[in-house]
């Protein structure tokens, strides 16, 4: 066995049935957790080590039996020993959908309309036994931006007009997500696995599900983080979900406001990646946070935060995409 496999994973995997197993690492996220693929005879499933203290997959089995309780495809659970952080799953295969749209660009709108259709599908059930997104989480977020971004950028910035900034722009929305949807909160491209045809989708990384308002996964998956979508498709997206909607302008107003908190909110975890975590890659990929921060913050219903940006954040870092880092 492989020094970089945890030495519990080969007891597990005979508990599970899968005594001998050929057990092969794979690419890792932004988080402490690993992926393994295991592999015998003609059968395969995925591995998670999301080990304790600075994971928990306890959160994850919850979200993945509700999903799947709502018609929804998320990877079945085989095998568990929540408290070892051991997790046997489902293998949804190679296909995500970012991949597949690199090669085959010519279904994009199909693929999209799709992943829209997951989140109408999501969004017509109640809500899941999960916690309110509340003001003070979307604050505790926003606030990375402050406390890692700015710190980088070498920039004594108003913090307290930074809350009360947010404080104006959020609350309004408030009311709106009451009683609220499930919000999966990390849904885009590289997340969503196709599963032997464009409109099957496998749902990943949803263990921070929280109860909040229907445009933030949309955000999600139209502001990418990773990828770009043209203005002309995320228009054309959000025109699909909006279809009979009641009042489509103050929706736009609550996805720009939303937008703007995670666009900013990633910004500051991409530099926590690098600065705590020594993740400088995801340092490529706040040009494009950017951009899309700067678009929302265009709309009128950002005009507190947009003016804390004119007062704090100088023009030539905004206009060089958030500035420049190491390569």
């Amino acid at each position: 066995m492989s020094s970089s496999i945890p030495e519990a994973v080969e007891p597990f995997l005979g508990q599970a049935g899968w005594a001998g197993a050929l057990i092969e690492p794979l690419a890792g996220d932004a988080s402490f957790r690993r992926y393994f693929r295991v592999s015998l005879g003609d059968r395969s499933a995925m591995l998670m080590h999301a080990p304790p203290p600075n994971e928990d997959p306890a959160p994850f089995l919850r979200a993945a039996r509700w999903l799947e309780d709502v018609g929804l495809r998320p990877p079945r659970v085989l095998h568990e020993q929540a408290a070892q952080g051991l997790v046997l799953l489902e293998d949804f295969g190679d296909v995500r959908m970012r991949d597949y749209l690199d090669d085959w660009p010519d279904d994009e709108a199909e693929v999209y309309t799709a992943a829209v259709d997951t989140l109408t599908a999501l969004h017509r059930v109640p809500p899941g036994p999960f916690t309110a997104y509340s003001l003070s989480e979307y604050q505790r977020e926003a606030k990375l931006f402050i406390d890692w971004y700015c710190p980088a950028q070498n920039l004594y910035v108003d913090g307290k007009g930074w809350a009360e900034a947010w404080d104006a722009a959020l609350m309004p929305l408030l009311g709106r997500q009451r009683p609220g949807v499930t919000v999966l909160r990390d849904y885009h491209a590289e997340n969503i696995m196709l599963l032997g045809a464009l409109h099957k989708q496998g749902l990943l990384d949803f263990q921070d599900a929280l109860v909040g308002h229907p445009a933030y996964d949309l955000v999600s998956l139209l502001q990418d983080a990773r990828r770009d979508v043209a203005p002309e498709l995320e228009e054309a997206m959000l025109a699909h979900y909006l279809q009979g909607h009641a009042d489509p302008a103050v929706f736009r107003a609550d996805y720009a406001r939303l937008g703007a908190q995670r666009n900013a909110k990633i910004v500051g975890i991409f530099v926590r990646l690098w600065k705590r975590d020594g993740k400088p890659r995801y340092l490529a990929l706040i040009p494009r946070v950017w951009a899309l921060l700067e678009r929302d913050l265009a709309h009128p219903a950002l005009a507190p935060v947009a003016h804390w940006f004119d007062a704090n954040i100088p023009q030539e870092l905004r206009e060089s995409g958030g500035g420049t880092y190491p390569a």
